[in-house]
C-alpha cells in the first residue's frame, strides 16, 4: 500500500502528464456563506475539473450528498473526463473537506489510483504555483464502477454495532458537537453522539501552518489519545459523511486501507426518532 497523498511539488511537475487528472472537490457547509463552484471558476489549478458532492449523490435520498448508485457515479465522473487508467489527484480549499471524501468515493467505486493533494489549494497558492480560470471541457472517458461494500456503513449496520461492537466508531465532529453542548449546523438534529463512539475532531490531524496532514507518528498519537486502537476494526462518522473521510485518509497513511465510513452520519442518526444518543 502506497501513500494516499501527493505533494504540491509532485503535482506541479506532473501537470502536463497525459494520465494525470486533477479534481477540485471543495465543499463548505451552507452557513459559511461560501460558493465553492464560483471560487473554482475564479481560480483553480490548471487542468482541474470541479466535483460537486451534492451533484454526484443519490438525489432520491433526503439526506445530503449520500453515495449514489455505481451507475450514476460512473456517468458523472465520465463526463468529467475521469476514467479507467486515470491517475486522479483531488484537492480542496477547506482542510481536506471534501477532497478526502472524493478520494474515499473513488476507492468505494473501485478506482484505487486516486490521491489527495497534501496541503490543498492553500499550500499551492502560498508557494506561488500557477492558477487559471480556464473553463476546461473534458473528453469523456470510460469508467468501470465496482462498489467495495467494505468501505461503507449504513444505518442498520450501525444499529447492530451498538450491541455487537464489531467496530470502534470514531466521530470526526468537534468536541462540542460530540458532547452535545455545541449546536449542530443543520436544524432538527438531536445533540450528542452514537453511544460508545470516540471523538477525534478531523482538524486535529492537520498542521494549522502548512495545511498538510500530520506526520505518521503524530497521527498515531492522536488516535491513541482518542482511545482508538488503530489495529482493530473502525467505522468513521461525522456530521454528514464528509469530514469523517479525513479520518479514513489518516488511517490509510497508517496502513489501514479498509476502514468503513458511515455515510448518513449524524444527520441521519441524530435525525431519527428512535436511535439512542449519548451526551458529554
Amino acid at each position: 500500500m502506497t501513500s494516499a497523498l501527493v505533494s504540491t511539488a509532485w503535482l506541479h511537475d506532473h501537470l502536463q502528464s497525459p494520465d494525470v487528472r486533477i479534481v477540485d472537490a471543495t465543499y463548505c457547509l451552507p452557513h459559511l456563506g461560501r460558493n465553492p463552484k464560483a471560487e473554482f471558476e475564479d481560480a483553480h489549478i490548471p487542468g482541474a475539473v470541479f466535483f460537486d458532492i451534492d451533484d454526484v449523490a443519490d438525489d432520491k435520498n433526503p439526506l445530503p450528498h449520500m453515495v449514489p448508485s455505481a451507475a450514476k457515479f460512473a456517468a458523472r465522473v465520465r463526463r468529467m473526463g475521469l476514467g479507467d487508467g486515470s491517475r486522479i489527484v483531488v484537492y480542496d480549499s477547506n482542510r481536506f473537506c471534501a477532497s478526502a471524501r472524493v478520494w474515499w468515493m473513488f476507492r468505494l467505486f473501485g478506482h484505487p489510483d486516486v490521491t489527495v493533494l497534501d496541503g490543498g489549494l492553500a499550500k499551492w497558492q502560498a508557494e506561488g504555483r500557477p492558477l487559471d480560470d480556464f473553463a476546461r471541457v473534458p473528453t469523456e472517458r470510460h469508467f468501470t464502477a465496482r462498489q467495495n461494500t467494505l468501505l461503507l456503513r449504513e444505518l442498520d449496520q450501525m444499529r447492530r454495532n451498538l450491541t455487537g461492537k464489531a467496530e470502534q466508531v470514531v466521530d470526526a465532529r468537534s468536541a462540542g458537537r460530540f458532547a452535545g453542548v455545541e449546536p449542530e449546523p443543520r436544524e432538527g438534529l438531536r445533540p450528542g453522539h452514537i453511544p460508545g463512539s470516540r471523538n477525534l475532531p478531523f482538524d486535529r490531524l492537520i498542521d494549522p501552518q502548512t495545511h498538510t496532514l500530520l506526520e505518521k507518528e503524530a497521527l498515531a498519537q492522536a488516535f491513541a489519545e482518542a482511545g482508538v486502537d488503530i489495529h482493530q476494526p473502525i467505522a468513521t462518522t461525522c456530521g454528514s459523511g464528509v469530514s469523517a473521510a479525513v479520518l479514513n485518509l489518516a488511517l490509510y497513511e497508517l496502513g489501514r486501507g479498509e476502514v468503513a465510513l458511515y455515510d448518513g452520519s449524524w444527520t441521519e442518526w441524530g435525525g431519527q426518532p428512535d436511535t439512542p444518543v449519548a451526551m458529554a
